[in-house]
């Protein structure tokens, strides 16, 4: 823990949701918690109050964000709009889960780009006196969603892909990991690197009518405990997929590992112990890690730590 005077450390803001990762993140960087009563009007509109707000002036400041649902974004932005105004020497508003980044691109005249849209809001967000508000965000879906934001804040764009790797090389895990699989193209470009040392399995799903069917492209998992790396599972319907491909081509068993599990519609049930050996997710989707942190196969790999260290560094 740093040894710091109070008026030197970094406060943490929080959406109540997230208040287990500030906590822990606030530990590991010797940070002070800030605290924001969320209330609401009768009228069910928000009623904000800073706690302490007298005592940011000059200090660094971070607000750990969760935009899990639409009817949650307006009162978060309040909070991050006025924050700079409070005169803070720096803000960083760490959103581990971009929602909108698989909504970036217009296939028919009509759709609309929302994290377009998402950008322009947060791109709104008023400068410190000492310059641009950063957005670190993890994994962003779409990395082209970088360009969408406008030069008023600093987008900081950062993998919890690590993370898998420390706990594979911390508990030798090669019982579970011994070839590294991607469920397409997309995935081995973002993540490949960082598996170097790693035989290299890519799936790729292919159209026969109105059905997609995932096959091998590259790789052979035949006897192989094989990982699958991806940066999201929402339905996991393609996840699912990807694991049939690889045991009927002779895998011995199959792992998961995704930074973000959204899993709409309780969907985290169709994952069993008899379909995966383990799935491991990060915290950054609060409402679902809170469901599966106790059920296998889940293990939460949480953000904790790589929040802290990116604090107490002031980086």
């Amino acid at each position: 823990m740093k040894n710091t005077d109070k008026n030197d450390k970094t406060v943490i803001f929080f959406y109540p949701p997230m208040e287990d990762m500030a906590i822990r993140a606030a530990e590991y960087a010797g940070a002070e918690i800030g605290r924001i009563r969320w209330n609401r009007f009768p009228d069910k509109w928000p009623n904000l109050y800073i706690e302490g707000v007298e005592n940011i002036e000059g200090r660094d400041v971070v607000f750990i964000a969760s935009f899990h649902s639409h009817d949650v974004l307006f009162e978060q932005l309040a909070v991050i709009y006025e924050l700079p105004r409070y005169f803070v020497k720096s803000l960083r508003v760490i959103l581990p889960f971009y929602p909108v980044g698989t909504m970036e691109r217009i296939d028919n005249e009509g759709d609309i780009a929302t994290a377009k849209t998402m950008a322009r809001m947060l791109s709104a967000t008023p400068m410190t006196r000492f310059g641009p508000v950063i957005f670190t965000i993890f994994d962003i879906h779409a990395l082209s969603g970088r360009f969408y934001f406008d030069d008023q804040i600093l987008p900081d764009l950062r993998s919890a892909v690590p993370l898998i790797r420390e706990r594979i090389k911390r508990d030798n895990l090669s019982n579970l990991v011994q070839s590294i699989a991607f469920p397409d193209e997309g995935a081995k470009k973002r993540f490949s690197e960082r598996f170097h040392d790693y035989p290299i399995i890519v799936c790729d799903k292919i159209r026969k009518g109105d059905k997609r069917i995932v096959t091998i492209k590259e790789g052979d998992p035949k006897g192989k405990y094989v990982l699958i790396v991806d940066d999201l599972i929402r339905s996991g319907g393609t996840l699912i997929e990807c694991r049939n491909a690889l045991i009927k081509n002779g895998a011995r068993a199959v792992s998961a590992f995704a930074t973000h599990g959204e899993f709409p519609d309780r969907s985290w049930e169709k994952f069993t112990p008899d379909l995966f050996e383990k799935i491991w997710i990060t915290d950054s989707c609060p409402q679902t890690y809170v469901n599966v942190k106790e059920r296998e196969p889940f293990e939460v790999l949480s953000l904790a730590r790589v929040v802290g260290d990116m604090i107490g560094h002031r980086i």
